[in-house]
């Protein structure tokens, strides 16, 4: 094997390891990121309040373009309607 060769082979060895776990840092990232909300299902969400509870007046919730459309949640993950309810229910 030629000098030349083996410097080139070993400049992309080490590039790999240290390109490596930067992928992996910032896979794990993104990953993260999704699974930081719970389902709708794990919270037990409805569409419906739950007597003068609903989301609208959750500290979590986080109002769509009207006071009508749906919105976020902090917590849950999904389209969240703003007369909806969640066992996460937290008055403002």
């Amino acid at each position: 094997m030629a000098i030349g060769t083996e410097q080139s082979t070993r400049r992309a060895f080490l590039a790999g390891m240290v390109t490596l776990p930067a992928l992996a840092g910032l896979l794990t990232a993104a990953a993260s990121a999704d699974a930081s909300k719970a389902s709708k299902a794990a919270m037990h969400y409805q569409d419906t309040p739950n007597g003068n509870s609903s989301c609208a007046g959750c500290k979590y919730f986080v109002a769509g373009q009207s006071a009508s459309a749906s919105g976020s949640c902090q917590i849950v993950d999904g389209a969240i309607s703003p007369t909806g309810y969640c066992m996460a229910f937290t008055a403002k």
